[in-house]
């Protein structure tokens, strides 16, 4: 079965806020098996734009990446997140199994 993944890009406005949904989006991720593959880092853009900041998540599976995301406890982490930040995220299936 593919795995499921986060792709996100993010503008941090206040990363001392930020801090704050990171520590609390722990929580749901250990819950849900979420493996950091790129989170944040040196980057280079080779086409187009993109945001300052990209992050890619890894799940077991396309089902439970979206059931992380809708689960309470990383809604509650988001609601940190969104008055600090603007981003583009896509929950998306991985390519073969």
């Amino acid at each position: 079965m593919p795995k499921g993944y986060w792709v996100a890009h993010v503008d941090v406005d206040d990363m001392v806020r930020y801090k704050d949904y990171v520590a609390a989006n722990a929580a749901p991720f250990a819950e849900f098996g979420a493996r950091f593959l790129v989170r944040g880092g040196q980057k280079e853009v080779r086409e187009g734009q993109t945001r300052a900041r990209t992050v890619v998540i890894e799940f077991r599976d396309y089902a439970t990446a979206k059931a992380c995301y809708d689960s309470v406890s990383y809604q509650d982490a988001k609601a940190l997140r969104d008055p600090v930040s603007t981003g583009d995220m896509e929950i998306i299936e991985g390519y073969g199994s």
